[in-house]
């Protein structure tokens, strides 16, 4: 289902019309931490607590023992069937990734993984990014895990790719804030992750224009033509650019490029709730729920207010919208109700689709969409959340939690994964939570400093 950008930006070219997600994987690493045999699914919890707890811990398992193993990075699809049409079992997904690492850091945090297991874990990963191919010095969407080579995302597609790489060193600068003032090894893991980030050629980007780029080849040049203008998923990438210590970019870039000069927002009104901002292709009802929650892994949205947005009402406002729809459920779809909803980028019954309301309702809820907005509805998340896990049951759960996605409608209940909608779940309860990786990310002068310097407020630190 292609439409014209890749993020409804490439699939809408895979995600709008798929994320970090057009094809298949597996990989079977055995981790060392205590996380492994999660296969069990408890009936009862103490608290509420102790079933988030739970929750976490099951869902991050699937970059931890369910990482490809010469990477340690998150393999792009993991078929419990063990199907994969395009044989793509050891395929790695650098945004995946990043919202892989920032669950390791949940897991090492609250426990659940050993400290020293984790930091381990992440020298493997570091140093294999060092090697792996990178285009000025950045990486191509999907990744071979055995070899480090480029696994183009389209034919065009087969090199770096901006967008995807902001989400991976998202996770990146997290896992070294957190390490930074730690033993000996912790510090030479966070100055690995410094000559990384420092790499990254944003400015390179620009194609010498006022605007970033989402990709480039050494083989096609700048011919995918996409720049990145909002609003969907990719604003993290704009904050990194402005943020790099090495090759930062114009504050026009963000204004005239991602902000079209003032034409992102939007006086769009859906039961209610203002849309605030133009959300690319979806500007009755919004975009898939996923461009709530990749860019907003590390950047807290609350009291985050710039020109043109209040973006914890941004956040909030989208899924409210989406929960809203699903309750009212226009076409009707079986299964839908105030206990389940969530519509964003998934598997769905005919391939893989960027679903949304309205626009692109196909009957098929995905789990990911609700549980990663905890931060934004706890009271809706969580009734969905008990009522996937109690009501739906071993239906929908298996070793690395929740399905990808499911439809009653369609009687369709498929048993496999996408990282890009498992890995964002443990993050985002988090910072509903504790706000761990909010502070992490938000507290990196660099950061802070970005913000600054595209007209950015803020009251966290």
């Amino acid at each position: 289902m292609e439409l014209k950008y890749k993020y409804i930006t490439i699939l809408m070219m895979c995600v709008i019309f798929g994320a970090s997600s057009c094809n298949e994987n597996n990989s079977s690493k055995k981790g060392k931490g205590e996380i492994s045999e999660q296969s069990e699914r408890p009936l009862t919890f103490p608290s509420n607590d102790a079933f988030l707890d739970f929750i976490q811990k099951t869902h991050l398992n699937y970059m931890w023992d369910g990482a490809e193993k010469t990477s340690g990075l998150a393999p792009e699809r993991i078929h419990m069937d063990g199907v994969y049409p395009q044989n793509d079992q050891t395929v790695v997904t650098t945004g995946g990734s990043g919202f892989g690492i920032a669950g390791l850091i949940v897991g090492i945090e609250r426990g659940f993984i050993p400290r020293a297991d984790g930091v381990t874990r992440l020298h493997q990963i570091v140093d294999y990014l060092a090697k792996a191919d990178r285009f000025h010095g950045v990486w191509s969407h999907w990744i071979y895990g055995e070899t480090g080579k480029v696994k183009p995302f389209g034919t065009k597609d087969n090199g770096g790719d901006l967008v995807e790489s902001a989400f991976l060193m998202q996770g990146l600068l997290i896992a070294r804030e957190y390490f930074k003032n730690g033993n000996e090894n912790e510090k030479q893991l966070a100055s690995k992750i410094n000559n990384l980030w420092r790499d990254m050629e944003w400015d390179w980007y620009l194609n010498g224009q006022d605007v970033l780029y989402w990709h480039w080849s050494p083989e096609y040049q700048w011919e995918m033509n996409f720049p990145l203008r909002g609003y969907n998923e990719c604003l993290i990438t704009y904050i990194l650019a402005a943020s790099s210590p090495s090759h930062t970019i114009p504050a026009s870039a963000y204004h005239n490029g991602w902000a079209r000069g003032g034409e992102i927002k939007s006086d769009a009104v859906a039961y209610g709730y203002p849309l605030i901002l133009k959300f690319n292709g979806a500007e009755e009802y919004g975009g898939p729920l996923f461009w709530a929650h990749y860019s907003y892994i590390g950047l807290n949205p609350k009291g985050l207010v710039d020109e043109y947005a209040n973006y914890w009402d941004v956040n909030r406002n989208q899924a409210m919208i989406n929960y809203k729809y699903c309750v009212q459920n226009p076409k009707g779809y079986k299964g839908y109700s105030d206990s389940c909803w969530g519509l964003t980028a998934s598997y769905s019954v005919d391939g893989y689709s960027a679903h949304m309301p309205m626009k692109n309702d196909l009957g098929v809820i995905t789990p990911t969409a609700a549980l990663s907005s905890f931060p934004y509805t706890p009271e809706q998340s969580m009734r969905a959340l008990k009522y996937f896990y109690n009501d739906m049951g071993d239906k929908l759960w298996g070793k690395y939690g929740f399905y990808d996605a499911f439809s009653m409608q369609y009687n369709w209940y498929p048993q496999r994964y996408l990282a890009i909608d498992q890995l964002t779940i443990a993050p985002m309860i988090e910072n509903y939570r504790s706000g761990l990786l909010w502070k992490l990310f938000m507290g990196a002068p660099e950061i802070q400093e970005g913000l600054k310097k595209l007209g950015f407020t803020s009251n966290s630190s």
